[in-house]
């Protein structure tokens, strides 16, 4: 393994971003293919990260280590497994897209925007793969800051309201997280007699079952469910995401909305096993509420980009569902579909902003008539609709059959109330599409749009291509990640006392009253 190969994977990005602060905005173009070319180098860099990986090992790998504060117990450790791989792949292979996609919709202050954008890259590289809590905490908090000059720059007439929305939102959260992460510290400390910040050796300690292990998993778990987001905490996620330029969009939907649903991973379950298993009844619910509500409130949206926003809200209940059924179809289904919703949605997100920079318009009774005028668009949004749909040969069917496979293992009644999710979903993004695509044309408007572009082609052929290979041949991924999943699944049922409890029953009697 390539010593240093992490550290430059995570940095370059930033480092990159302050070489391009030093040069001159009148090089408008030349900033533009600068960072292009920096996030590209990044996913360039990203590769071997995969093709080095070892898929039969749970352990950490290309781990670094180096002392920072060592009286404090923090150090600079760093480390992927199966859990972190996908998602830091998935980071580097949508910041490229991102900027390409803002090639010629973000035309005020380019040069502080493929900056931010570069940094917030740097930021969720590092949350994925730190594995000491203070540096965690570090690169959570930092993302904040790019992201909300992105929104509130860059964004629609609403965009001040919204970043200051995600920003409040996701910092109640933090803070508390903030608190949990000093008491796990220093009830470590009092147990062992040694003060450290270090994910792997805290894993190795369980807190003790009760009220502190409680209280320590509820901070944890409002911080991430506030960013999944969960049901009934996501009333930040419509208005940022109608308010983010393009590229926000794309990143908010595809990386930063993992991050939630991560934590829960690499944090709740391996650190807090009992109340993990105690509180999974309310999360499950929780969940499935979100399913369906997401469903239903995005079939009444008349915008575009709302109706994809909320549809967010339902995709993310299945992987909330899959990581809480707490058995291996169940997980890796998940982490699968953390993956496909990133890439469906940002694809969804991408095509949406193609519209709109040719019509100015989200609206969908703005539309009808495309596939006469632009047919490849109409035949790509064709393609990625049905793989966020669940359609079987495309990405999404992969992450949802197995999340409810899991589902059924622990309660058929809470996945056949689940399973309502993807119907639904059919009927809205079928619906939107009908009448988008179809239909004849009632605005003189529309008969003179121009198709795809060649850089538009490049941004959306990739993103086709993992849609069907994953859909098609999905070993590729899940096979790097089951040995990870497995071991945190037995990590889990060895240490929590209510091992043998099932973790939804309780939410399945809810839902079935």
């Amino acid at each position: 393994m390539m010593r240093g190969l992490l550290t430059a994977v995570v940095f370059l990005p930033g480092a990159g971003a302050l070489a391009l602060a030093f040069v001159p905005r009148r090089f408008e173009a030349g900033i533009k293919l600068g960072a292009l070319a920096l996030a590209v180098a990044a996913l360039f860099l990203s590769f071997p990260l995969y093709f080095g990986f070892d898929g039969a090992s749970a352990d950490y790998q290309f781990e670094e280590y180096a002392r920072w504060m060592p009286g404090l117990g923090v150090a600079y450790h760093i480390g992927i497994d199966g859990i972190s791989l996908l998602l830091v792949l998935l980071t580097t292979f949508l910041t490229p897209l991102a900027l390409a996609s803002a090639w010629r919709a973000i035309e005020d202050r380019v040069k502080e925007f493929v900056i931010a954008l570069l940094i917030l890259e740097t930021g969720m590289l590092g949350v994925f793969v730190s594995l000491d809590l203070f540096l965690f905490y570090v690169f959570w908090e930092a993302m904040l800051i790019p992201m909300y000059f992105v929104i509130g720059v860059w964004g629609g007439p609403e965009r001040i309201y919204a970043a200051v929305k995600f920003v409040l939102y996701t910092m109640v959260g933090s803070v508390l997280m903030l608190v949990a992460i000093l008491a796990l510290y220093y009830q470590h400390g009092a147990a062992t007699g040694t003060f450290s910040f270090d994910l792997p050796t805290l894993a190795r300690w369980v807190v003790p079952p009760g009220l502190a292990q409680n209280l320590m998993f509820l901070a944890f778990a409002l911080a991430f469910a506030i960013k999944v987001p969960l049901f009934p905490l996501h009333t930040w996620l419509p208005d940022a995401h109608v308010e983010a330029p393009t590229a926000g969009s794309v990143i908010l939907a595809g990386v930063l909305l993992k991050m939630g649903t991560y934590g829960f991973l690499r944090f709740c379950l391996p650190l807090f096993p009992d109340a993990s298993l105690t509180f999974a009844p309310l999360i499950v619910a929780l969940a499935v509420i979100g399913i369906i509500y997401g469903a239903w409130v995005s079939t009444v949206q008349p915008d575009l980009k709302k109706l994809v926003a909320y549809s967010s809200v339902s995709h993310l209940g299945f992987v909330m569902l899959g990581i809480f059924t707490l058995t291996q179809q169940g997980l890796v289904g998940g982490l699968i579909q953390m993956v496909n919703h990133g890439i469906s949605t940002g694809a969804l997100f991408l095509m949406v902003g193609m519209i709109y920079e040719r019509r100015h318009s989200r609206l969908i009774a703005d539309f009808g008539g495309l596939w006469r005028v632009i047919p490849a668009f109409s035949a790509l949004f064709m393609v990625v609709s049905l793989s966020s749909l669940g359609l079987p040969g495309l990405n999404g069917f992969v992450g949802e059959f197995l999340i409810l496979v899991g589902a059924f293992q622990a309660s058929p009644i809470l996945a056949a109330v689940a399973t309502l999710g993807i119907i639904f979903a059919a009927v809205y993004l079928l619906w939107m599409y009908q009448r988008v695509i179809f239909g004849e044309i009632t605005h003189e408007a529309n008969r003179g749009l121009r198709d795809l572009t060649a850089r538009e082609w490049a941004v959306l052929a990739p993103i086709i291509l993992f849609i069907v290979w994953i859909g098609v041949y999905p070993l590729t991924f899940t096979g790097k990640t089951e040995a990870s999943i497995e071991a945190l699944i037995n990590q889990v049922h060895s240490k929590a006392s209510a091992a043998s409890v099932g973790p939804l029953h309780g939410a399945a009697a809810s839902v079935a009253r």
